[in-house]
């Protein structure tokens, strides 16, 4: 079964008229403009504090938002049944409330914040520009596909999305197709780019040893251009 007990849960914020938890890092300055980082079907595992690490060293305040409520697997089947069981409506209102929680804090500098997400996680992120419209400035989806249909017409951030040419889930052309209606509906920037690996290829922990040393590192340098250009 799934473990529930995540020590990665640092922070709890208003969601879905009550409470959700996630994981909020600071960069060393104390402050900066804000970034929600969204997990794999992993849950809010050690792999995605660790990117929310790594961006916060870059200068964000960074909210790890839990969507599985504490739930983390290392089980490809339960990592796709906690998917499944979590509705796109549920997932789309704790991630509002992560917005708000963001914009709300302190330390956050941004009158926009970025979104990156992974996988699962950067399906969600197309669905949190598509729904907060002005709110979020950049949209950075790692080999993410919707679940359902989303209407992209009130989204006003930019799109950078990173695929893998061999991802055997999610097809090339399925990916560029997506980014042209993007672009179609929002008339947005919406730009996907391609790498010679397979899916997760971003993740160094990789469960389906799919990581790609040097693709990953390529698209960790652009999302941060992206980034800055868009955020600071």
């Amino acid at each position: 079964m799934p473990d529930t007990d995540n020590p990665a849960q640092n922070v709890t914020f208003a969601s879905n008229g009550g409470h959700a938890h996630g994981y909020l890092a600071l960069p060393p300055a104390g402050t900066g403009p804000g970034l929600i980082v969204i997990q794999e079907w992993w849950g809010l595992t050690s792999h995605i504090v660790d990117v929310s690490d790594r961006f916060a060293a870059e200068g964000y305040v960074v909210l790890a938002p839990d969507l599985f409520g504490g739930a983390t697997t290392h089980d490809k089947d339960e990592a796709e049944s906690l998917m499944q069981q979590l509705p796109v409506e549920q997932a789309a209102r704790d991630l509002s409330g992560a917005v708000d929680y963001l914009l709300a804090h302190d330390a956050v500098t941004s009158e926009r914040l970025g979104a990156v997400g992974f996988c699962m996680g950067g399906g969600f992120v197309l669905v949190l520009a598509a729904q907060h419209g002005a709110t979020i400035a950049a949209a950075v989806p790692f080999y993410g596909v919707l679940q359902e249909p989303v209407d992209f017409s009130g989204m006003d951030a930019e799109v950078l999305g990173h695929y893998g040419e061999q991802d055997d889930s999610i097809p090339a052309e399925a990916a560029r197709e997506l980014a042209e209606r993007i672009h179609a509906e929002s008339g947005r920037p919406a730009e996907f780019l391609f790498y010679p690996a397979g899916h997760a290829f971003f993740n160094d922990t990789n469960l389906l040893g799919t990581y790609d040393e040097e693709s990953a590192r390529t698209a960790w340098v652009r999302t941060l251009e992206f980034l800055r250009t868009r955020l600071g």
